[in-house]
């Protein structure tokens, strides 16, 4: 699955699942923009280390949730690459753990923005670049849903679980829209999955409290989901588009 030469754009590329799509993307020839919120450390060692592996790489600071800092962001593929092949939509938040009758209209509207219009907006930038319709070669975008889609989360993040219901939607509508013009579209639906995600909406604890859910009995691993991201992106999943892959352990 040799992409050699081409340019891949991972939004929240820095760490956890993004920063596992980078270092196989890397393996596989691409050449990487890593975009990230506020860790600039983080996305600095990570290109570090894909420049160590032999790769090309590139950080590009910048919030999903401002049209300005897609634009910017685009922009700078633009300037350093001149071309983009493939795209993934894979920046995005969680928060505290809580019902939705304790939720402020700052957290949803934060929520959607980021996790939705963000990833929007970043589709179509990717879309002007790819589609034959804008003068493109074609490519690929893969979405970041999560299992939490079908499942609905509750008691914990239903706001969380509905931004990505809606990238779900949002994604066998994208691919329809743009299946003649050489862009394929497809989302991976990650379990429960070891990454930082879970601290960072205060709860530490629990890949450990819900192992027991999963068919599997076990966590899966950044590097699992990113080798289904990959795949998607490459020319083995040709006939691939508006699909939505599961790598949830059975959940």
């Amino acid at each position: 699955m040799s992409a050699r030469g081409k340019v891949l754009l991972v939004t929240g590329g820095s760490r956890g699942i993004g920063a596992a799509i980078c270092r196989l993307a890397v393996a596989a020839g691409y050449r990487v923009a890593l975009n990230y919120a506020a860790n600039e450390a983080a996305a600095k060692a990570l290109v570090a280390e894909l420049e160590a592996a032999g790769g090309e790489a590139i950080a590009i600071k910048g919030d999903v949730g401002s049209e300005a800092d897609v634009l910017s962001m685009f922009g700078e593929v633009d300037r350093t690459f001149g071309r983009l092949d493939a795209f993934v939509n894979n920046a995005g938040v969680v928060d505290m753990k809580a019902r939705v009758d304790e939720m402020s209209a700052a957290r949803i509207e934060r929520m959607m923005r980021i996790n939705v219009v963000g990833s929007i907006l970043c589709a179509r930038e990717a879309v002007r670049r790819m589609s034959s319709l804008h003068g493109g070669a074609g490519g690929a975008i893969v979405n970041i849903s999560s299992a939490a889609a079908t499942l609905g989360s509750p008691g914990e993040y239903v706001d969380y679980a509905a931004s990505k219901g809606a990238i779900d939607t949002f994604t066998i509508g994208l691919a329809r829209e743009v299946a003649t013009e050489g862009v394929r579209v497809n989302a991976v639906r990650p379990g429960i999955i070891d990454t930082e995600i879970h601290a960072s909406g205060g709860q530490p604890d629990r890949i450990a409290a819900i192992r027991g859910l999963v068919p599997m009995k076990r966590e899966g691993q950044a590097q699992e989901v990113a080798q289904a991201v990959i795949w998607l992106l490459s020319d083995a999943a040709s006939y691939t588009t508006g699909s939505i892959l599961n790598v949830s352990g059975g959940r």
